[in-house]
């Protein structure tokens, strides 16, 4: 059982920057793919980005690339994401995510979920 919490999200302005960050519970952090995701109003939920149990691959989705940044401390049980330049458009909820072992950018395939954190972004 892995229990995530996120912290970090807030109101800025288009062109501005903020940084998620997700703790998890439990001794086996290095076993979980961790992803971000983001669901706005109305719509499906999206992938963000994500990141391999040891950290040596990232991926991003199409909208954030260049823009976001996801890291992992497994020494502190932490993921992060980075966001910078943001934009009216990557208003939403964001959600930190893990999946056991194996890598997905599926949101149905991981198996925790954070309760999610606001971030909205003023034009």
């Amino acid at each position: 059982q892995v229990q995530l919490v996120e912290t970090g999200g807030g109101l800025v302005e288009a062109g501005g920057s903020l940084r998620l960050s997700c703790a998890a519970s439990g001794r086996t952090f290095s076993s979980y793919t961790m992803g971000w995701f983001r669901q706005a109003p109305g719509k499906e939920r999206e992938f963000v980005a994500a990141i391999t149990r040891y950290g040596s691959n990232t991926y991003y989705g199409e909208s954030v690339k260049g823009r976001f940044t996801i890291s992992r401390d497994n020494a502190q049980n932490t993921v992060a994401l980075q966001m910078n330049s943001l934009k009216p458009e990557d208003t939403a909820v964001y959600y930190c995510a893990a999946r056991w072992f194996v890598f997905t950018t599926t949101p149905s395939e991981y198996n925790y979920w954070g309760q999610g954190t606001q971030v909205t972004v003023s034009s």
